[in-house]
């Protein structure tokens, strides 16, 4: 296990074009964004800023029991933070999460939508921003509303 201090470790880098990449890391830091970020991909508002392959590629954090989160793409791999739209509207159903409530280390009444509009699901997010609506990769997204 990762200890709270220690350097996260990158297991997994893809690319989802030439400017983006979805990397999985592991560690023992337990953030989360306290609102989304401007061009949050949870956010209605900013449907572009990233390409489908991006929605691909971090759609296991949706799965039901995932143990993997959905991380903010402003903080970065070398301080990684929970994003504040997954928190809020795409993390019901994952394992990770759970566990960082049950364990008293996230409280989601810290963490709020800032006024702006969210998607209801990974499905929609996904979808809006260029996913095939029957592409397979999103059907075990919990709470698929496609």
């Amino acid at each position: 296990m990762t200890t709270k201090n220690s350097k996260p470790e990158v297991l997994d880098a893809s690319w989802a074009d030439w400017n983006h990449q979805v990397v999985t890391i592991k560690s023992g830091r337990k953030h989360a964004c306290k609102v989304p970020c401007k061009d949050c991909p949870w956010r209605r508002d900013a449907v572009g800023v990233f390409p489908a392959e991006a929605f691909r590629l971090s759609a296991a954090t949706a799965y039901d029991m995932s143990d993997r989160t959905f991380g903010c793409h402003t903080t970065g791999k070398e301080k990684p933070t929970t994003c504040a739209g997954f928190l809020l509207r795409g993390a019901d159903h994952n394992l990770s999460v759970r566990l960082n409530l049950i364990n008293g280390e996230l409280d989601l009444n810290q963490v709020s939508d800032g006024g702006v509009d969210l998607f209801d699901s990974y499905a929609e997010m996904a979808i809006a921003n260029g996913v095939d609506p029957e592409d397979p990769i999103l059907k075990p997204c919990r709470n698929n509303y496609s």
